[in-house]
């Protein structure tokens, strides 16, 4: 079991795709790193100084006891306030359409860098064999 196991892992493609989830971890904290501390802040900027993560909507009551501001999302969150945070949703939005973008750039130069499949041999089409059965018939 142990043989075959190993024979498993060491496998190209298990290889490849393992190499390309932990590749892929990093990038993405590359990416949200520069979505949350390049790109928000300067649309906070434009937007004059909108905060997208403490963007929110109460959907029940505040608990009694909290002490906290009623205008931190994480906060109200961690007392277990129910809430619809439409601020992270849009910055996840922009990771995706940031990651989407660099991974579609990356797929189309290594498109570009392949050589294209060598052309195959073009013989006579089906329609010239089936004429050229025909006519040697006909003899």
């Amino acid at each position: 079991m142990f043989q075959e196991f190993k024979t498993f892992v060491m496998r190209g493609n298990v290889l490849d795709l393992a190499v390309g989830v932990i590749i892929g971890a990093g990038f993405g904290k590359i990416i949200t790193s520069l979505t949350d501390d390049v790109i928000m802040p300067v649309v906070s900027l434009v937007t004059g100084g909108m905060d997208f993560t403490n963007k929110f909507v109460l959907l029940g009551a505040v608990p009694g006891d909290y002490k906290g501001s009623l205008h931190d999302y994480a906060a109200l969150k961690a007392a277990g306030v129910p809430l619809l945070g439409y601020g992270s949703f849009v910055t996840a939005v922009i990771n995706f359409l940031i990651m989407a973008f660099v991974i579609f750039l990356i797929v189309r130069q290594a498109n570009r860098m392949t050589p294209p499949p060598p052309t195959a041999a073009t013989g006579p089409s089906e329609v010239d064999l089936l004429t050229e059965i025909r006519d040697a018939l006909k003899k």
